[in-house]
């Protein structure tokens, strides 16, 4: 290696290690484009064939962070930068009752979804001839919803976000030329802001205080937010085959990383309601800290491609989460008066597959296409405003453009048909909100690959 080479990879470490900072800084906002609040747009690649092959396809820099032991593919050093912008649409349209039996006031809360943009960064670096690392920066979960303040499901929710930010460090050995390990270490941040508004009025008019009709449902109220954070580290184990020359397939597990969330709880309480509460001496409903356990789940895929004589390769691609990890929300309080919240969901593990293929038009482009479907982990007893969570069908088409061997251009774009969500909540003052979520989404991937 010579001293010119050593400079270029110099500059190009110390532009990555900028654009990385970039990355994490711009991590902000993602809403769920997976079953749950699962995030897997790390590769535009990978997106325009549905994720089939996405481990096992080769040229894509992404293993870094979905499966480690595919590095051993890249003989060179590699960045690859992604950017997905992300559109979910979730509208309501249904009706509820208040705990005396009164229609909710509001409206059906707007567009619950948005757009937001997910940009993910992926490195590998050749060490020895049978040795690679690897570090990347993206988002494997995330979810926002928010609706407009004084809807009918406010009691249920207002705005809920969940972010988890990795940073994962990779390692992989070729053991042959056919068989390959892998090892990620990761650093996750997953952040939560919750909020809704609090029916004061029917607190103040159920026991202990039954003060109607000076406080009926509805007419007092107010709001509660709790936002929090936490780092913990995690890991996954990958690894890959290739039995002949045309076949390959990859397995990946990545442990459930369980975070304890310590953060703070903010209410905005009637001048009335506070009176009241004051006179009894109840401290109820004032800032105070609090924390709750959280888990991102264990997630397993399996991963085949195939290489033709001709233009065609396919693959397919079966992956598994273990959303029974996220069983219930709980969150204590500092404040000893304050009643813990304790919301049971229930989730279930769920299965996505895939099936896609590249048509290689010339030298320079590749197109691609694929389906999938994906299994939602709501179940209907449990069902709120917060994750109207449904079933997905997938269709997916994409395109590569190679202009010189180590520079690489891909887009990819899915439409998800989302199954509506129904739900039938009642809130913890007694307010059901009974109807429908029209759930859709779209994805629009692009990313830049170069080896040097």
């Amino acid at each position: 290696m010579n001293k010119q080479s050593l400079t270029t990879r110099g500059l190009a470490g110390l532009a990555l290690a900028a654009l990385g900072v970039a990355v994490a800084g711009a991590l902000v906002s993602p809403v769920a484009s997976a079953s749950g609040f699962q995030i897997s747009e790390n590769t535009a690649q990978a997106l325009g064939r549905a994720y089939a092959g996405r481990e096992a396809a080769g040229n894509d820099a992404s293993v870094v962070v979905n499966n480690p032991a595919a590095m051993v593919d890249f003989n060179t050093y590699a960045v690859q930068v992604d950017a997905t912008a992300i559109n979910v649409s979730t509208q309501f349209h249904g009706s509820g009752t208040d705990a005396i039996g009164q229609p909710l006031s509001g409206g059906n809360g707007g567009n619950g979804g948005g757009v937001y943009g997910i940009p993910a960064i992926h490195f590998i670096a050749p060490i020895s001839q049978d040795w690679r690392l690897g570090l990347g920066i993206d988002a494997p979960f995330g979810l926002q919803t928010q609706y407009d303040s004084n809807w009918m499901g406010r009691y249920q929710a207002i705005k809920s976000t969940v972010k988890s930010m990795d940073i994962t460090g990779s390692v992989a050995w070729a053991v042959s030329p056919q068989f390959s390990l892998g090892f990620s270490v990761i650093a996750q941040k997953t952040t939560i802001d919750l909020s809704n508004a609090v029916n004061f009025g029917a607190v103040l008019a159920a026991p202990p205080f039954s003060l109607a009709p000076t406080f009926l449902p509805q007419s007092a109220d107010g709001t509660a937010e709790v936002r929090g954070h936490n780092w913990k580290w995690g890991w996954q184990i990958g690894a890959e085959w290739k039995p002949t020359s045309q076949d390959t397939l990859a397995l990946n597990y990545h442990a459930k990383i369980n975070h304890h969330i310590n953060g703070h709880a903010y209410f905005t309480v009637p001048q009335g309601v506070q009176y009241v509460f004051t006179q009894a001496q109840l401290p109820l409903f004032q800032n105070t800290a609090a924390n709750g356990q959280f888990a991102t789940p264990a997630t397993a895929s399996f991963s085949y491609w195939h290489r033709t004589m001709g233009p065609v390769s396919w693959g397919a691609e079966l992956s598994w989460t273990g959303w029974s990890s996220f069983s219930r929300l709980a969150i204590a309080f500092a404040n000893p008066a304050q009643p813990a919240i304790d919301q049971y969901y229930g989730w279930r593990n769920t299965w996505f597959g895939s099936v896609g293929m590249d048509y290689k038009v010339s030298d320079a482009w590749t197109l691609r296409g694929g389906l999938a479907y994906d299994q939602t982990p709501t179940r209907n007893f449990s069902r709120d405003p917060r994750i109207p969570d449904g079933a997905r069908k997938w269709i997916s088409i994409g395109a590569g453009y190679t202009p010189s061997s180590n520079v690489e251009f891909d887009i990819g774009y899915t439409h998800l048909f989302v199954n509506n969500g129904s739900v039938n909540d009642t809130s913890a003052t007694g307010d059901t909100l009974v109807g429908t979520f029209d759930n859709s989404g779209d994805l629009f991937g692009i990313s830049m690959q170069y080896k040097f």
